[in-house]
């Protein structure tokens, strides 16, 4: 079990961890939401909780719950820049289909 990032996506978030000023890394997760099912979470996290797992990719500290890993094992984490957009994207190998809009998916 996996979850990695690319170089660019690592730096944003050491970026954003160091503007906070605090901050153990950032979380990954699911909710359901959306056309198609679930949708990605993502947000600072301050404290380890007992079921998170924790992973380590340059540098940075990735935690995902219990729940989520079933769906994001394998992902990778990316940051991208397309014209006047940027965000982040994620690499999912589990998912079967994503809605239209591109904020939800399914496994």
């Amino acid at each position: 079990m996996a979850i990695t990032m690319s170089d660019s996506a690592a730096l944003r978030v050491q970026t954003f961890l160091s503007n906070r000023g605090k901050g153990v890394g950032l979380r990954l997760g699911v909710r359901t939401s959306g056309c198609s099912g679930m949708a990605y979470v993502l947000e600072f996290v301050d404290e380890l909780h007992d079921e998170d797992t924790v992973f380590e990719d340059k540098g940075v500290k990735v935690i995902v719950d219990a729940k989520s890993l079933v769906y994001l094992d394998g992902t990778e984490l990316d940051f991208v820049k397309e014209g006047l957009n940027e965000g982040f994207k994620f690499n999912n190998p589990n998912i079967s289909s994503e809605c239209g809009c591109g904020e939800s998916f399914n496994v």
